[in-house]
């Protein structure tokens, strides 16, 4: 008993309860510049949403000028204006507000819901892996983008509805990651020793495998999280987003009949969402190269 003991608590892992573990894998985090530049580009975008009310207070669908004032035009609208007079820079800041909002909200629903059936699924196995096995195939014969726009315009759109559609859609991947990381873990030498020392279930899936399978899946939720902005990005440009709400996507969607004459309208919305997603790519890149041990050691 005692060895088992001594066993279980010096188990070794990325994700190990005991804070000096993280330390290897933050320093090869700060090692890799393209992840630091990702992190640093996705921090100040998060920044700008925060303080967006603070920075353009007021309505940012409001007429606030003269409209399609052209980028440099009037030093008050720096990016210029839009048909209807509203203010570009504005836009984009309070549209960060509604694309990150969506785009981590809607990850957070997906790997809730994933997460659970992944792990259900890969723990206990047999006929309820089957069953839940089908019930994630089922999902996923279902096109992500096509599914997420029956489920929004059965409802009026909205930021709740869009976000939970988001959500919905796209919980398979981490289901199916998460069962394969509990498949391998779940017969590994600490679970043993956990189930020797007569832990429930419960703490041994909550306390002993999840944190030990968390690194895969949180690479995968810095993808997903950039995705689901594409995809909301979609909606708002097919007319199917929030109308009470500015995002990158409506902004796009607003400018594309102007594409010719007030090119900046689609440019400037469609930039924000080209670094939104390449910061996120390169932050999942590096959380990989950090959190895999075997590109660790080859770094």
């Amino acid at each position: 008993m005692a060895s088992s003991t001594v066993f279980l608590s010096e188990r070794s892992g990325p994700w190990s309860p005991r804070f000096g573990q993280f330390t290897p894998q933050i320093r090869a985090f700060l090692r890799n510049p393209a992840g630091v530049a990702g992190l640093s580009l996705l921090l100040l975008m998060l920044l700008t949403a925060l303080i967006a009310p603070l920075l353009y207070p007021g309505d940012p669908l409001d007429m606030v000028a003269r409209p399609l004032l052209r980028p440099g035009q009037d030093l008050r609208f720096p990016l210029g204006t839009d048909s209807l007079g509203r203010d570009v820079v504005a836009g984009l800041a309070h549209g960060a507000r509604i694309s990150l909002l969506i785009g981590f909200s809607a990850v957070s629903i997906s790997l809730l819901i994933g997460t659970l059936i992944g792990t259900v699924a890969g723990y206990f196995g047999g006929w309820l892996d089957d069953l839940l096995v089908h019930l994630t195939e089922l999902f996923q014969t279902l096109p992500t983008f096509l599914f997420v726009i029956v489920l929004v315009t059965i409802g009026k759109p909205s930021v709740m509805l869009i976000t939970l559609s988001i959500g919905v859609a796209s919980w398979p991947t981490i289901a199916r990651l998460a069962r394969a990381e509990f498949r391998s873990l779940r017969e590994s030498d600490f679970v043993m020793a956990a189930r020797s020392l007569g832990y429930s279930n419960s703490r041994i899936i909550f306390r002993e495998i999840l944190p030990n399978a968390l690194p895969p899946i949180i690479v995968t939720t810095s993808v997903m999280v950039a995705t689901a902005i594409l995809n909301e990005s979609a909606l708002s440009f097919l007319g199917l987003g929030d109308p009470n709400v500015v995002s990158w996507g409506s902004m796009i969607g607003a400018g594309r009949e102007m594409l010719r004459t007030a090119w900046y309208l689609t440019a400037f919305p469609g930039a924000m969402i080209v670094l939104a997603v390449l910061s996120l790519n390169l932050l999942g890149d590096a959380l990989n190269d950090a959190l895999n041990p075997r590109l660790r050691e080859l770094s």
